[in-house]
């Protein structure tokens, strides 16, 4: 039914946090100590030094548990693409903040990767609703109804 493989998918994420983390490292390599207290970075700096830790803005660190996962194709590309416009927010949220045209380009990239991947998520769950209605299962995973 898709032409996409999760390897591909997972490839392209991986991408995504390669470059923020990339960013992260450039601003933070060259922090005096004074730079990372002003900044209100020391707590930060105490456990993961200037190291590249995933984490969200407030500090909560990114875990598998965020990633749902139902096996059911209508309830999991909704999902996708409530994440797609998740990191969308986080993008143009990050514009607002940043005056780097550096940072702001790197961003702007990221940010229309994200609007194309929610494209294409909406246009698998058009293909899985249509295929699911010729057999009229109307939305719900078929392998249950057997």
């Amino acid at each position: 039914m898709w032409n996409i493989s999760v390897a591909s998918v997972g490839t392209e994420e991986l991408g995504h946090l390669e470059m923020i983390g990339t960013i992260v490292h450039q601003l933070t390599r060259n922090l005096s100590e004074k730079d990372i207290k002003t900044a209100g970075f020391d707590a930060y700096f105490v456990d993961h030094t200037t190291g590249v830790y995933p984490a969200a803005a407030s500090g909560f660190p990114w875990n598998a548990a965020s990633i749902a996962v139902t096996g059911d194709v209508i309830a999991d590309l909704t999902e996708d693409l409530s994440a797609e416009q998740k990191a969308r927010v986080t993008y143009d949220n990050i514009l607002r903040l940043s005056d780097d045209p550096d940072v702001n380009d790197v961003i702007k990239f990221l940010r229309a990767r994200e609007v194309v991947h929610f494209q294409r998520f909406g246009e698998g769950l058009r293909l899985a609703r249509e295929k699911m209605d010729q057999k009229n299962v109307y939305f719900t995973n078929p392998a249950f109804d057997k």
